[in-house]
């Protein structure tokens, strides 16, 4: 538990209106960077931690996982109070993870933030999970960043570098992210957020010895830079840590380049809230005012590890929230009561009475999933935009209970692990019977499953990768019939375009939104005929259900039991019950009898599960695998054993990268092959290459590997071990007599 040293500052400050005085931000960076080590100074500095303890505590890394494994998996907020040049400020910080398994906790700290600082080894540069970060920060999120070159001290000790090398090497750095900021930053942002060590958006040091400067501490206590060379030649480190301490530096930046809540809910608001701003919802919004309607977002579920009591984290950008309110849930369409209201501090809640906008809360009583928006009851306004994710689940592990009785309990706790994290994703596939847990790689599925495990003692398989199945062109029409030859359906599959799929997953297009405003923005966007787009039936993962029926009648009495066989097809398709991606249905036309007896469930799911298979099994389908791109820092004399490695694994070289003596070479690998790859690469290189990896996307299996792996992949799940075809519906077929 952090013990805070002024409770009462801290609550002051967050009621107060000087919003100038105010920093909401994001630790952000590639893993082993150095972000949990760099918050420890901070932490040190609002008198939370001794200054021995400072760099060594990793205090935010409070989960007794995060020690064992020595690296961040669940965001920690904390907010500090700072006097910088006499002022008095409040910085609500998010240490986030850098491992790719955990990018929803960076994406979801993003949301709530208004300002980054990113963090780049001095040795490994600029990374995979680096790029990721700033495309998040900078672009999706509008977080205006700065930049900390950590680990400067390896460039001296471990390279021996002179002077002129290690500045060249962090200029080749602070160019890399300028021009990453560059392609992604707002269009109005692009050149004034880029970071500059003249400016002193930039600071250079050593997390791990606790120094650093930018360019405006140097000129205050009128030092110049080549001190570092010199102390570390004497063997004074000290010296560094206490003329040119961490935190004033960071600090520094912190609230001389990154902006206040007021300021960033400007440009914010219009990105992530879509309602009518010349309202006087949307001009609270614009203004962050306190007395305006009350909007907030849950941004992070943190579940305390030993009670396993949830407390959800967010911010409250309009109106003030307070103590045993009822507030309303946009998404979930519930309403729900604040019992227990704060702001966190790691793991602790510091209670409050109530928290105005433009700031960072907590609150228990109510659960429901990261990502929710909530109002006033009886509030019309709009919700937020979903908060986007980089990955999506591509490994998978069976899981059951040891004791059958506790299905429905594992039902509950895994839910509540997905709420809190919903880049993972809970499959029951009713044909084979299994419970399956997805997630983005084996790691993020071992830690959520050793969570469930000590709420219900279940066994887990080993992990698999999860394939997708694909159609490659529009299928044939088919007229099916219910098994009491009574209802008959009419329907055709194909791809749906690749906008409408995008559209789908960054959650501009639901089936939440009006007719009217989801068909201008296919219309508009993807190129619909609006009368379509009006008649969207379902939206389901990245696929749809239309409606291009007339004159049926008695349609709504099936359409429950349409939408659940709909929605089973895409969870498990007929190549090898591997989840279907961008595909759209259209129902043409429908029969169905005029008394309930015939229309049950069995009967509307057999003729329409027919077809759904048939018209996608002529389709052209495919079975696509997960791919990541990856890159690989290695010497230069290592370069065809990295090339090696990876071209064994089905690897494809992209570019080959020239940089002093090292060279990076980025290209793409199925993740199936990645497992222990990372440490043939270190074998390969005698442990002197970095290697980093994000999610690419989707891409067929090559052809030569398709049928094998297909039958592979059924055999696995108890499926009949051949190809799959349409003789097992046939028999469903409406033929006219």
């Amino acid at each position: 538990m952090v013990k805070i040293k002024e409770p009462d500052a801290i609550k002051r400050l967050i009621l107060s209106d000087d919003y100038k005085h105010k920093r909401i931000i994001s630790i952000s960076a590639h893993i082993d960077h150095g972000k949990t080590t760099t918050t420890d100074y901070l932490m040190r500095r609002a008198g939370l931690m001794s200054d021995a303890a400072a760099g060594q505590a990793l205090m935010t890394d409070s989960d007794e996982e995060e020690q064992e494994r020595g690296i961040t998996i669940f965001t920690s907020v904390v907010l500090l109070n700072f006097k910088v040049d006499d002022e008095e400020y409040l910085v609500q910080l998010s240490d986030t993870p850098g491992h790719l398994s955990f990018t929803g906790e960076v994406s979801r700290a993003l949301r709530a933030s208004d300002g980054a600082v990113i963090l780049v080894d001095a040795l490994e540069g600029i990374m995979t999970q680096t790029e990721t970060n700033i495309r998040l920060a900078v672009g999706s999120e509008a977080c205006k960043p700065v930049l900390f070159v950590n680990k400067v001290d390896r460039l001296i000790n471990e390279l021996k570098l002179p002077p002129a090398k290690v500045y060249e090497r962090i200029d080749i750095i602070i160019s890399k992210v300028n021009t990453l900021i560059q392609k992604v930053a707002p269009e109005e942002f692009k050149k004034s957020w880029q970071v500059s060590f003249q400016e002193g958006s930039v600071a250079i040091g050593s997390a791990k010895t606790g120094w650093a400067f930018t360019m405006k501490t140097l000129e205050k206590r009128d030092i110049k830079p080549t001190v570092v060379f010199e102390k570390y030649d004497e063997g004074d480190e000290m010296w560094l840590r206490e003329n040119l301490p961490l935190d004033e530096a960071l600090l520094e930046m912190i609230v001389k380049h990154l902006p206040d809540p007021k300021t960033a809910q400007k440009y914010k608001i219009p990105r992530i809230w879509k309602g009518d701003l010349d309202s006087p919802e949307g001009k609270s919004l614009l203004e962050c005012d306190p007395k305006g309607p009350l909007l907030g977002m849950i941004t992070k579920i943190f579940i305390e590890p030993k009670s396993k009591r949830p407390t959800l984290i967010g911010r409250i950008f309009s109106g003030t929230i307070k103590h045993g309110q009822e507030i309303r849930l946009v998404n979930m369409r519930q309403n729900a009561k604040v019992k227990r209201l704060g702001v966190q501090e790691i793991t602790d809640i510091l209670d409050m009475d109530e928290v105005p906008a433009g700031n960072l809360f907590s609150v228990f009583g109510f659960m429901c999933p990261s990502g929710e928006t909530f109002v006033e009851p009886g509030s019309e306004m709009k919700g937020f935009e979903s908060i986007e994710y980089v990955c999506e689940p591509v490994v998978s592990r069976s899981i059951k209970p040891i004791d059958p009785q506790d299905v429905a309990k594992l039902g509950e706790v895994v839910s509540k692990w997905i709420m809190a994290d919903p880049t993972a994703k809970f499959v029951h596939d009713k044909e084979s019977g299994e419970y399956r847990l997805d997630g983005i790689d084996p790691l993020q599925i071992e830690i959520l499953t050793k969570r469930i495990n000590e709420q219900v003692k279940i066994d887990v398989s080993e992990p698999i990768i999860v394939y997708r199945e694909k159609m490659t062109e529009r299928g044939d029409e088919f007229h099916t019939k219910s098994p009491n030859g009574h209802n008959r359906v009419r329907m055709v599959l194909e791809p749906l375009d690749e906008k409408t799929v995008e559209l789908i997953k960054k959650k501009r297009v639901t089936m939440d939104l009006h007719p009217r405003d989801r068909g201008a923005i296919l219309r508009d966007e993807a190129g619909w005929d609006a009368k379509v787009a009006r008649k969207i039936l379902d939206i389901y993962e990245s696929c749809m259900l239309v409606d291009a029926m007339s004159g049926v009648q008695r349609f709504d009495r099936i359409f429950s039991y349409l939408q659940t066989v709909f929605r089973e097809f895409v969870d498990s398709g007929p190549i090898a019950h591997e989840p279907v991606m961008g595909v759209k249905v259209t129902l043409t036309d429908a029969t169905i009898h005029n008394d309930p007896a015939h229309t049950g469930y069995n009967e509307v799911t057999t003729m329409v599960s027919a077809g759904l298979n048939m018209g996608f099994l002529t389709g052209k389908p495919g079975l696509y695998e997960p791919v990541l791109n990856v890159d690989i820092k290695t010497p230069t004399d290592t370069q065809g054993q990295v090339i090696k490695v990876l071209s064994g694994h089905r690897g494809q070289i992209l570019t080959i990268e020239g940089e002093e003596d090292n060279v990076t070479v980025k290209g793409t690998l199925p993740t199936a092959e990645t497992m222990d790859i990372a440490d043939e690469f270190r074998s390969a290189t005698a442990g002197r290459s970095f290697f980093g990896y994000q999610f690419r996307g989707f891409e067929g299996v090559p052809t030569s590997l398709h049928e094998e792996l297909i039958l592979e992949i059924r055999k696995r799940k108890g499926m009949a071990e051949e190809m799959p075809s349409l003789s097992s519906w046939n028999r469903w077929v409406y033929k006219r007599t």
